[in-house]
């Protein structure tokens, strides 16, 4: 079978039993970095020395068939470096071909930097949606934050510490002001931190530089029915992208339910006043 096998996010102690004797039962061990391989290895003091193949996203799909091989001559373990591999990590292309293969494809759970940044943030947990990394470009970055300043649940995504205030600062001309907004930085690590604020708070306090793994989460947006003055303050925003009027009418439109005609008026007669 194929074993999926979540490794610690951070904190080698967060490391299972069932964790430990998976690796050193193991006899292939796929993995997206040898070499974070070998430190996680030795780091839990691992005996047993696997056969290691790599599988990241520019092997994943090309050894498919190899390593659905493998995985029916007999067990192939699969880990990331860190966390639970195909949640923003490869292994999704895998544990396809092994199900189209009939191969059986099982896991040993481990810490989740989704899931932990979701636990301790104070934001709602019922409902949450997770989106992986936000759009480079500029203009692309503010249409998704468009999108998730509408979306009624927590929204969580990734980050990298270089981008984390571009992002931050992008969400606080996206987002109401009220809007909550959390950093969780070095999960599990010796310098973890939390950071709670608005997103302009969190901005400014990125703008000094940030190093670390970041997961950043928003709060969902109200229930409320959106007005026509929202919806031409959400017009304005995708026109400053470089979205055309008809087309960014149209979005909002059938994001709140509010009237494309209205929208597209009202933003015209706000262009020429």
């Amino acid at each position: 079978m194929l074993i999926l096998a979540g490794t610690p996010i951070g904190n080698l102690g967060d490391a299972s039993a069932r964790l430990l004797a998976t690796l050193e039962a193991a006899t292939v061990l796929a993995a997206e970095d040898t070499r974070v391989a070998h430190r996680l290895l030795a780091g839990l003091h691992i005996l047993n020395r696997p056969r290691l193949v790599i599988v990241n996203e520019q092997t994943e799909r090309g050894r498919a068939a190899e390593l659905v091989h493998l995985a029916a001559d007999g067990d192939l373990v699969l880990v990331t470096d860190a966390g639970m591999p195909t949640v923003s990590d490869p292994g999704y292309a895998l544990v396809r071909a092994c199900v189209d293969a009939g191969v059986t494809v099982s896991s040993v759970p481990g810490p989740s930097a989704v899931l932990t940044a979701l636990a301790v943030s104070g934001l709602p947990t019922d409902r949450f949606v997770f989106d992986g990394f936000a759009p480079r470009r500029a203009g692309d970055r503010m249409r998704y934050l468009a999108a998730v300043a509408r979306e009624p649940r927590t929204t969580v995504l990734f980050e990298s510490p270089n981008r984390l205030a571009a992002l931050l600062q992008a969400m606080a001309e996206a987002f109401d002001p009220q809007r909550r907004v959390v950093v969780c930085r070095e999960l599990t690590k010796l310098y973890e931190e939390v950071r709670r604020g608005s997103a302009a708070e969190l901005a400014e306090w990125a703008a000094g530089g940030v190093r670390g793994e970041i997961v950043v989460l928003v709060e969902g947006a109200p229930a409320s029915v959106a007005s026509l003055e929202d919806g031409l303050a959400a017009v304005q925003r995708l026109l400053a992208t470089g979205t055309g009027m008809k087309q960014a009418a149209a979005e909002v439109a059938e994001a709140t339910g509010l009237a494309k005609h209205d929208l597209y008026e009202a933003a015209l007669a706000a262009k020429h006043r």
